[in-house]
């Protein structure tokens, strides 16, 4: 007989929008294993950057693409604007996309430690990489909102840079991101919007985490 697939939670949404928190805590509960699949992209622009690579040569990225290891995931110059903003241009690439979308399937289809099932976020979760997902989120929030949240963010890290200019930053991102070619992003037909405008983190996961419940209740 074969076996059950495990469950996987898909998390999409717009940049700044509290997903990554929310899907960490949503493995948590659950006992799920978490991909922050945008340090996928951000750990291949960081490969770019040092290597001085041309950030629009879809074909050379991909080939640093396949070299990313998961060690590389955990690297806190990941966290950086400069790396951030690098990433959503290596983006665009179908070929950066595709070189990377069998780690992402193979993560939800075989979770590490063998753990019963599996939580991702990025921008095509639902729509590309796990398209039968057994939920499918879209997080969103207002872009001022964002913006606010992504400038104390920096600001923790020691960035000197102004809200406006990080506000400028998220809408030009947001732009790139919903309009490029490879896979855009876009909430997949199924999936649950979730609006974190006016949500602490703990009341996003409250609302997503019943959700979650009734919808995995039959598997």
């Amino acid at each position: 007989m074969k076996p059950a697939r495990k469950p996987v939670i898909a998390i999409d949404g717009t940049f700044a929008s509290g997903k990554g928190s929310l899907a960490k805590k949503l493995a948590a509960y659950f006992g799920y294993a978490y991909l922050d699949t945008g340090k996928l992209y951000r750990a291949l622009a960081l490969r770019a950057l040092e290597a001085q690579a041309d950030l629009g040569g879809g074909p050379s990225l991909a080939k640093l693409a396949v070299l990313i290891r998961p060690g590389e995931l955990a690297n806190p110059k990941l966290k950086s604007g400069a790396v951030g903003a690098a990433a959503s241009k290596v983006a665009v690439h179908n070929e950066v996309r595709a070189a990377l979308k069998a780690y992402q399937v193979n993560f939800a289809h075989n979770p590490p430690k063998n753990v019963s099932g599996a939580v991702l976020d990025g921008r095509d979760i639902g729509t590309v990489i796990c398209p039968q997902a057994e939920v499918k989120l879209y997080i969103d929030a207002k872009p001022q909102i964002r913006a606010e949240r992504r400038y104390k963010e920096l600001l923790s890290y020691g960035e000197d840079i102004s809200l406006a200019q990080v506000l400028a930053d998220l809408v030009e991102r947001d732009r790139r991101d919903q309009n490029r070619a490879a896979a855009p992003l876009k909430p997949a037909v199924n999936a649950h919007l979730l609006d974190t405008t006016n949500l602490s983190i703990d009341a996003a996961f409250e609302q997503a985490k019943t959700l979650i419940m009734a919808l995995l209740k039959p598997i």
